[in-house]
């Protein structure tokens, strides 16, 4: 039996942001009360969640029901190791994605920023929500909601690019929620009578097997922001957002929302043991491996910075649900673990692209020869992201494949491994050649008056840079974290 502990810190983590959500249109005359709103609200929120984090670490739960539909199908919060773990990482660099937001919207004089900022702030409100929701009912209300939230977000510049992005991005992510992930919930109720999450995973092997197989089935195809192929297209579609959107989109919220229930389907739902009976663990392993390579490979193809980084998102999301999937202790070590790690380095790297757009308006590869003299900050952050995504030794991703590559060796599958060897070389095909241009190639004579982006830009993607450096050289405390998710 777990420790429960009753705490209302959770609802208050989630309420924060849309408390701010509430008061940013009435400051939309005073841009610099409306921002300052949005900084406070993103740091009281990390506060409240990381006040969390010593009792989770002790071994205990976090509980709060909030609303009893019926029994075992209500609205409640349950805040463990992996939500914690998820909460830290989002609420955390919320508060530096506010910072870059300022540099990048005022830089840019972009139109509608007090939406911008209250969509922002009703999308961390969501996506906690997710983190500690404490049942399947919850879970899915939260990450409908981020879906809804972020839709104004994508659709910001309201031309037709970006109208037809966000149709798509609406279209793919509710429209699977709706057709696939709503059945599943409502499957699971009828299978098992209780939705909320606990110790033991909802389902048992009682039931008839092809049904269940069938179900997991409806619920990997419903969580389509975990970015698993065919599901996939939205996201690149979703390019057309504002940078500071798309580092939102890919490396915090709607992606990692989408991983994380993939975790918690896994992990509380099914369960481990009733994985391996079902033989779902190694079907899953190689579903999202071959999401690696393909999207490693088209990758490759893409000259719009953007449009290369969308595609390694794809990659290495898989990443992510690769491991879960191994259901081995290396493997969930190492899918749990690149939550963090990839969040550092992939919002470093789409600061970095909004960062060159701003102070150069270049957004294509080839545009690059030489901005890495021109702008050596900027670039030398790109690279450590670069090296990270590869998973280079010293930089965090290398961690997350260590873990995953002992993962596949635990489920005896030198494939696997072999799978996350390529990948790497492919990671590397397609960002060397952007830290190449930058640093071996001379600027156009018109580029060498241009400088580095303003410091709110500047700033925060030389922190992210620094930390994915940090979890390279000192993983200790992320791991004892992990400990505490594999624990729960």
């Amino acid at each position: 039996m777990e420790d429960t502990i009753s705490s209302i810190i959770p609802l208050l983590a989630a309420l924060t942001p849309m408390g701010a959500a509430l008061a940013i249109p009435f400051l939309r005359k005073d841009p610099d009360k409306r921002e300052a709103v949005s900084i406070g609200a993103a740091a009281l929120t990390f506060f409240l969640v990381l006040s969390m984090v010593p009792t989770i670490m002790g071994g205990n739960v976090i509980r709060l029901q909030l609303v009893e539909i019926l029994p075992g199908f209500g609205v409640s919060f349950r805040v463990d190791g992996f939500g914690i773990l998820f909460g830290v990482v989002s609420s955390f660099l919320w508060i530096f994605t506010t910072l870059y937001s300022i540099g990048y919207m005022r830089g840019l004089d972009e139109h509608a920023q007090t939406r911008y900022y209250t969509c922002f702030a009703l999308t961390l409100g969501s996506a906690l929500g997710v983190a500690f929701a404490g049942s399947l009912f919850t879970l899915y209300l939260c990450y409908e909601l981020v879906s809804i939230f972020t839709y104004p977000l994508v659709m910001h510049h309201e031309d037709s690019e970006g109208q037809q992005g966000a149709r798509k991005y609406l279209v793919y992510l509710m429209g699977a929620g709706k057709l696939f992930f709503l059945p599943a919930l409502v499957l699971t109720f009828i299978l098992t009578g209780n939705l909320d999450f606990g110790p033991q995973p909802l389902l048992s092997g009682d039931s008839n097997h092809v049904m269940l197989i069938g179900l997991y089935i409806l619920f990997l195809a419903g969580l389509a922001k975990a970015g698993l192929m065919p599901m996939h297209s939205w996201l690149p579609s979703a390019m057309v957002a504002p940078t500071p959107v798309s580092a939102l989109l890919h490396a915090v919220a709607v992606v990692k929302v989408g991983v994380f229930c993939v975790a918690r389907v896994i992990y509380n739902v099914y369960g481990p043991d009733l994985m391996q009976s079902l033989h779902l663990v190694m079907p899953t392993a190689y579903l999202a491996s071959a999401t690696i390579l393909i999207a490693s490979m088209i990758a490759l193809t893409h000259d719009n910075l953007k449009a290369r980084l969308a595609f390694s998102t794809v990659s290495q999301l898989a990443y992510i649900t690769l491991g879960f999937a191994l259901v081995s202790v290396s493997g969930l070590t190492g899918g749990a673990i690149h939550i963090a790690n990839h969040a550092f380095s992939k919002i470093t790297l789409f600061y970095c692209a909004g960062a060159i757009f701003v102070a150069t308006g270049k957004k294509y590869v080839s545009q690059l020869d030489g901005i890495g003299r021109i702008m050596p900050y900027t670039m030398a952050a790109f690279t450590i992201g670069a090296l990270s995504m590869i998973g280079i030794p010293g930089t965090a991703g290398f961690i997350s494949k260590w873990y995953l590559g002992l993962g596949a060796l635990e489920n005896n599958s030198v494939l696997l491994l072999v799978f996350l060897l390529t990948s790497s070389l492919l990671n590397a095909g397609y960002f060397m050649p952007v830290v190449f241009r930058a640093f071996f190639k001379k600027p156009a004579i018109a580029d060498l008056a241009l400088t580095e982006a303003a410091p709110a830009m500047v700033v925060p993607l030389t922190v992210t840079a620094a930390i994915t450096l940090l979890l390279g050289f000192f993983p200790g405390p992320l791991l004892t974290l992990i400990q505490g998710v594999i624990g729960q």
